[in-house]
């Protein structure tokens, strides 16, 4: 096998990789509890339920597995892709079925129930419904085509109508206000609903992108959770529960989907995600926050809208265009210039991991 094409990179292999970042996790979190004075085995803590959740749904992932394998859940991939990734073809997917809902009721039991845990909680699992449509007609059809993107369109802005109607209902007017640096604030008014439909839609959809390489979804998903908790944890300790609830069930979750893969998300994982961070990040008031822990995720979303862009802009008479990158998103484009999946997802941890520490660091104390 060609080099670059390697499992492994510098004797780096996915076990390594992602016990790393459990490790790094677990002292964030202790710490951070530490800090804040708040008592590791008390629910409103980080430690615990981060623990919780990943040993949860990694329990969880040893029951579904076989069961998804069964039921031929098998993933197909696609021809024009990274050529490495056609041996993967056949690897169950829908991973999501299992490990959200374990980080989930990980998240509500912790918390008594909360109604803002149940408000995120059904908006993450209306998404993953999305997502398991999309996954079952993939299964169906035994092609990499699922719904419709018009239909998946129609049912992501639908969910996220019902969600915002009832923050605005249920919540106080602070929802329509974002938390910036050095205690500023921006007072959205009306313009509340169009942008949180938008942050729902596109946070899922740039989530969904990012789902493209063993490991790499579900660890940038758990830094990106975690550095989302630490930011709302001082106003918000419910919605922080649930972020390292759902942080650890991704850790839980890489048990099974390290490289090399014994299974995949799916968009019933992916499309959860991006809503959950979506859902916390309106309901606490730190969109801004959000944006910057997920910047990698926009990132990889930017990437697919640029290729296409200058594709049709330079459409010769031939109907050819020009290729901005090698492929998009982002890290096919690193794949194909050479570089292994390890060494795509071990960069891309990294920086998220940066991401979040200046997301943290800078709003934390507002």
């Amino acid at each position: 096998m060609d080099a670059r094409f390697s499992t492994k990179s510098g004797g780096l292999t996915g076990v390594m990789l992602s016990s790393i970042l459990g490790i790094a996790l677990l002292a964030s979190a202790i710490g951070l509890d530490a800090a804040a004075e708040r008592a590791f085995g008390f629910e409103a803590s980080m430690t615990l339920p981060l623990l919780l959740g990943a040993a949860t749904s990694a329990i969880a992932g040893y029951i579904a597995l076989p069961i998804l394998r069964r039921l031929k859940a098998a993933q197909f991939i696609r021809e024009d892709g990274p050529r490495a990734h056609l041996k993967k073809a056949g690897t169950p997917t829908m991973g999501g079925v299992f490990f959200i809902p374990a980080a989930l009721l990980v998240a509500l039991l912790l918390t008594g129930f909360s109604t803002a845990v149940l408000a995120v909680s059904a908006l993450t699992l209306s998404y993953a419904f999305i997502g398991w449509i999309d996954d079952w007609q993939v299964m169906r059809q035994r092609s990499n085509k699922g719904i419709s993107p018009k239909l998946k369109l129609m049912l992501q802005i639908g969910f996220a109508a019902v969600f915002c109607g009832w923050a605005i209902a249920s919540q106080s007017t602070s929802l329509t206000i974002i938390s910036l640096p050095l205690g500023l604030t921006l007072p959205l008014g009306i313009l509340f609903w169009p942008l949180a439909g938008f942050v729902l839609v596109a946070e899922s959809n740039a989530t969904n992108l990012t789902d493209g390489v063993d490991g790499l979804m579900g660890g940038a998903g758990a830094i990106a959770l975690f550095g989302l908790g630490a930011i709302i944890a001082p106003s918000n300790p419910e919605l922080m529960v649930f972020c390292a609830a759902l942080s650890g069930g991704c850790l839980g979750f890489l048990v099974h989907n390290r490289n090399p893969a014994n299974i995949f998300m799916g968009d019933t994982g992916s499309l959860a995600l991006g809503g959950a961070l979506a859902a916390v990040g309106i309901l606490s008031g730190h969109l801004f926050g959000l944006l910057i822990v997920t910047l990698l995720f926009f990132a990889e979303t930017l990437s697919v809208i640029l290729q296409v862009g200058y594709y049709k802009a330079t459409k010769g008479p031939d109907g050819k265009g020009k290729r901005l990158f090698k492929m998009a998103p982002l890290h096919h484009h690193f794949e194909l210039s050479g570089w292994s999946e390890l060494q795509v997802v071990s960069v891309f941890y990294i920086i998220s991991a940066l991401l979040a520490t200046v997301a943290v660091s800078t709003l934390i104390a507002s």
